[in-house]
């Protein structure tokens, strides 16, 4: 016949002091993980936000000066009388081949 024994360890120590201290310096811990935690998430996040930002006002500011600028070649091409364009000849003059 096979025993198995289970060692149930509680706390560390036998002295109730002691306990005390191991339960207080572990919840200690844990609140400065959260605290510390949380604190890396809300720079991580203002440092994403202001890039954010920067990269929204460029896009708006270069957005705005091809607005800006559209309307003034515009109004350049129709100062001239030229028309830009290709053509190809489809059918050539019939009396050149006669």
């Amino acid at each position: 016949m096979v025993r198995y024994s289970v060692n149930q360890r509680g706390l560390p120590a036998g002295n109730p002091l002691a306990n005390l201290l191991v339960i207080v310096a572990g919840a200690l811990v844990v609140a400065a993980s959260v605290v510390l935690g949380f604190l890396a998430f809300v720079v991580l996040a203002s440092i994403i936000l202001v890039i954010a930002a920067i990269v929204g006002v460029r896009v708006w500011w270069l957005s705005r000066k091809l607005k800006k600028q559209a309307p003034q070649e515009q109004t350049e091409a129709q100062g001239h009388d030229v028309i830009e364009g290709e053509y190809h000849v489809v059918v050539e003059d019939r009396e050149e081949h006669r």
